[in-house]
């Protein structure tokens, strides 16, 4: 399957309409960006079931920012709508199979128990001390893969 470019507008819909999604947050400027373009589509083609998309940071500032990008390439996985990895920089063919590899392998009940365990410390934490209620002390974002 093909890459596919998608907006702010889409980025929601994207995530909640499909089971596994990888997300390539690059610009046209940046070299590292250009040199993992076509390993990323390369793998797109063996994967016809994950969805791989790409964000122009330039052109989607607004959506960059609110994902909390702050270096590209950067690299998301979502699966079931959840963020199961995240990580700045250019991965080669290997390792970027074997981020789709762990993303396919994951227990999805034990993430979304340990998303809601989370969910419920930060509740739990903001009901104890008003004034960090909506601050978490990290991502709540299920099961992170190990960085590569």
């Amino acid at each position: 399957m093909a890459t596919v470019d998608i907006t702010g507008e889409q980025f929601a819909s994207t995530i909640e309409g499909n089971d596994i999604v990888l997300v390539d947050f690059w610009a046209e400027w940046c070299g590292p960006c250009k040199q993992f373009g076509p390993t990323y589509s390369a793998v797109s083609e063996k994967h016809s079931d994950v969805l791989f998309t790409k964000v122009d940071t330039e052109a989607q500032q607004q959506l960059a920012a609110e994902a909390g990008i702050t270096s590209i390439p950067t690299l998301m996985a979502f699966r079931e709508k959840v963020l199961v990895f995240s990580q700045p920089g250019a991965l080669n063919a290997q390792q970027l199979e074997q981020v789709v590899d762990a993303v396919k392998a994951l227990d999805m009940d034990e993430v979304h128990a340990h998303v809601a365990r989370s969910q419920a410390e930060a509740a739990a934490a903001a009901e104890s001390n008003p004034a960090t209620a909506g601050k978490t002390s990290g991502p709540q974002d299920g099961s992170q893969i190990p960085d590569l």
